[in-house]
């Protein structure tokens, strides 16, 4: 299982409600942290979550209100006796900013960092799932990213009672066809591959015809929609998404759900217009407050 929270939704600006972009996600002890806004780990302490378990940072880009809750959490972890390696990835020119913050706040680590810069492709997987980027346009460097969590063999619950119990479950997985009590079991009959599971994370860019085919049939899609698509030439001028245009890459990826995320402060009291043209392209989707939690 899958469990993804929203430390941060705010766009540049926070407001009383809303932190800076952070999105933790969960996956069997793998804790994966996406940006790290200022104020991102207060949004631990609100949710109850402890940020010592984070495993992996993915960096989209080095703007400010994605990365300025970075030394803060540092040092936190140095503090609390953090003991893992932690791997911090990020799209060209992190190494040199991250040495400079370093200098910066001049702040003491005492456990392991691994920090890559990443360009598009895969960049880590193991038995579970795998992580992959993509190159956005942001005006500096910056990427999106999938978790993607992979799918397994199972086996068809509705025919385990004719073969029953026990260690040839295992060799059906593993594909083998089986001799029982003088009955032929073949594997294909008695298993099923579970799909991918996708997850994808658009975090600042304007519109372009990467996005779609990096984000293609995922279950969910986590996208920036910064601007309403009346002010689609300012969004385009400050390389960011309209609700509008997260709708339609929704709908041409065909993923199954939207969650818009970075919306401009200026929206707080007309969210209505938002969902409005967002439900005139994409049907299932959802505009989440900072905390708020889903499952996949």
């Amino acid at each position: 299982m899958v469990k993804v929270t929203f430390l941060g939704t705010a766009d540049s600006i926070p407001s009383a409600g809303r932190n800076h972009t952070s999105v933790l996600l969960n996956h069997e002890g793998e804790n994966i942290l996406i940006d790290c806004g200022e104020g991102t780990q207060r949004q631990f302490r609100k949710a109850r979550m402890n940020p010592c378990k984070v495993t992996k940072i993915l960096i989209s880009h080095w703007h400010g209100d994605h990365v300025l809750g970075l030394p803060g959490l540092l040092s936190t972890l140095s503090l609390s006796g953090y003991s893992n390696k932690l791997e911090i990835y990020g799209p060209s020119g992190i190494k040199e900013k991250f040495d400079l913050m370093k200098k910066a706040f001049d702040f003491r680590l005492n456990y392991e960092i691994s920090l890559n810069e990443i360009g598009p492709g895969k960049f880590f997987e193991n038995k579970e799932f795998y992580l992959e980027s993509e190159e956005m346009e942001h005006g500096i460097p910056c990427l999106a990213y999938n978790f993607v969590q992979k799918g397994h063999v199972r086996i068809k619950k509705d025919k385990l009672s004719s073969i029953g119990s026990g260690p040839h479950i295992k060799e059906l997985k593993e594909g083998k066809d089986l001799l029982i009590e003088g009955r032929k079991i073949k594997a294909k009959d008695f298993t099923y591959v579970e799909p991918d599971q996708k997850i994808s994370f658009v975090l600042d860019t304007k519109f372009n015809s990467r996005i779609v085919p990096f984000v293609k049939s995922a279950g969910v899609l986590v996208s920036e929609g910064t601007y309403s698509s009346d002010l689609k030439s300012e969004a385009e001028e400050h390389l960011h998404l309209t609700v509008g245009q997260v709708g339609d890459i929704a709908k041409k990826a065909k993923v199954g759900e939207l969650f818009i995320i970075h919306v401009s402060s200026r929206y707080l009291k007309e969210m209505d217009k938002l969902k409005s043209e967002v439900a005139k392209k994409f049907e299932k989707f959802h505009f989440p407050r900072d905390l708020d939690k889903f499952e996949l």
